[in-house]
């Protein structure tokens, strides 16, 4: 790989770090899957590079290599056994589990709790949502369409919203 490429890999990799670890932390059962699929992910995509065609920004084809990588290899382990989610670092409304206090922290507690009912697609969807892309996006990250995207996301939160009625 020339150097061009290998810098804009290493650019593109640093502002998205961050993003793409908690796509991952959504789909692993541990500190250790969440390391484990970023690692499978980052290779996905630096071998990826040179057939990158900017039909979308950078960024969001990394989100969906990610999205992509992620739901393979969670398809590959619910095979072997059944597996629950954590979702330790993912932000709702800029609340982190350190910030929250003991009320804010039980309801991300029940919101997890709600994401890990939901299905594959409601779950990559409402993941990148929470990450604040845009729905055209999220659109381009699951091929949906923009509509079909804002139209799931009503309903996933309705979805979340009684499930956390009910566990009230």
């Amino acid at each position: 790989m020339n150097q061009e490429l290998e810098n804009t890999f290493l650019k593109a990799l640093e502002q998205n770090q961050q993003k793409l670890l908690r796509i991952c932390s959504v789909y692993a059962e541990d500190a250790d899957d969440k390391k484990d699929l970023f690692q499978e992910a980052v290779i996905n995509i630096w071998q990826a590079m040179p057939a990158f065609e900017e039909k979308s920004s950078l960024s969001t084809w990394m989100f969906r290599i990610t999205l992509n990588v992620c739901l393979r290899l969670q398809s590959r382990q619910v095979r072997k056994r059944d597996r629950f989610l954590k979702m330790d670092s993912i932000r709702i409304e800029n609340i982190t589990i350190e910030e929250t206090s003991s009320e804010d922290h039980e309801r991300l507690i029940k919101l997890r709790a709600c994401i890990k009912k939901l299905n594959d697609a409601d779950r990559a969807v409402i993941t990148l949502y929470l990450e604040e892309l845009p729905y055209k996006e999220i659109s381009e990250i699951t091929g949906l369409t923009e509509n079909h995207v804002a139209v799931m996301i009503k309903r996933i939160k309705e979805k979340l919203l009684n499930c956390i009625i009910e566990r009230s």
